[in-house]
């Protein structure tokens, strides 16, 4: 079975030289993650809270600053971009609770946002980014989901627009990079 490894806030931060000075025992040597079918699966470990005081948090790869996109941008003609890397930066409305893996940007508490998930199941936020200010590359994507997952998405807080044909439709980001300030 693969492991996945994690670089938590708590004990890992980057010293002035650029390299990651750590407390804890721990290796962040990168490992293949596990399969991203149940997003609450064996292979994922939660991610954990910044550390009282910290005011950036960064997970994934560093930003390499990609073509910025505001949100209502890509809310609005997400077709424009699909398939293209691109950064944009946005409150998070929701984040998953019970792993962190996916946080969803939007500019309201009540309309569509864009979903964002982590490249390969890669890495996590913490569990209480909502409310953050995130700055996030990636890769967007226009995907229709089945019935049953836009349901598990619900029942974690997340909101999944249906389109005129009723059928489940979001704006996706995969991640590359995430920088959340709060």
């Amino acid at each position: 079975m693969n492991t996945l490894l994690l670089s938590i806030a708590l004990s890992c931060a980057p010293g002035p030289d650029g390299k990651t000075a750590c407390a804890g025992n721990h290796d962040h040597a990168a490992t293949k993650p596990g399969a991203e079918a149940d997003c609450h699966g064996a292979s994922a470990q939660a991610a954990a809270a910044p550390a009282k005081g910290d005011a950036l948090l960064t997970r994934g790869e560093k930003l390499k600053g990609l073509q910025s996109v505001t949100l209502d941008k890509l809310l609005t003609s997400p077709a424009e971009f699909e398939g293209k890397a691109v950064q944009v930066e946005a409150k998070v409305r929701k984040a998953c609770e019970k792993k962190g893996c996916w946080m969803e940007l939007a500019p309201t508490d009540k309309g569509p946002g864009v979903r964002v998930t982590f490249k390969d199941y890669g890495f996590f936020v913490p569990l209480d980014s909502a409310g953050s200010t995130a700055k996030v590359e990636g890769t967007v994507k226009v995907a229709e989901l089945a019935p049953e997952r836009a349901k598990h998405f619900e029942a974690e807080g997340a909101k999944v627009a249906k389109g005129k044909d009723g059928k489940y439709r979001e704006v996706q980001l995969v991640a590359l990079g995430v920088e959340l300030r709060r």
